[in-house]
């Protein structure tokens, strides 16, 4: 009996802070679009750890948090109302998780388009707060 109660407390231990970090991690996604759809790019940089790696669709890596940020400004122009939707978050541990999810997005012009996407995110915990490490994302389903 005592090794059930051991051991279901060992699995809600884990259960708990995967929950928590889904929310903390929400909050982050929640703060990223805050800071893109009021065009604060130094806010978004913000959001990444300083040696992060984005990994754009058909474009070369992006490296460090500035640069990044600087990536997101220039995207800008040509997007919109960007929204996501956290599918999973896998802890890695106290202090580094994986997430999936969707995004959408539209696109700037004479003819706006809807675009739709995934993405996976590497997440990094530095001093208190939950940073992007690495990011990729592409269009489809």
């Amino acid at each position: 009996m005592r090794r059930i109660i051991l051991m279901t407390a060992f699995v809600f231990g884990l259960i708990v802070p995967a929950s928590a970090q889904k929310a903390e991690i929400e909050a982050v996604n929640a703060k990223w679009i805050e800071f893109f759809n009021k065009g604060d790019f130094a806010g978004v940089a913000s959001l990444y750890a300083a040696d992060a790696t984005a990994f754009p669709p058909g474009s070369a890596m992006v490296k460090g948090a500035s640069a990044i940020g600087a990536m997101w400004k220039s995207t800008a122009e040509n997007v919109s109302d960007p929204k996501f939707t956290t599918l999973d978050v896998k802890s890695l541990g106290p202090s580094a998780a994986r997430e999936i999810g969707t995004f959408s997005l539209r696109t700037k012009g004479a003819t706006p388009q809807d675009v739709t996407g995934k993405y996976v995110v590497v997440w990094e915990k530095v001093g208190e707060d939950w940073k992007l490490a690495a990011d990729i994302w592409n269009d489809g389903k």
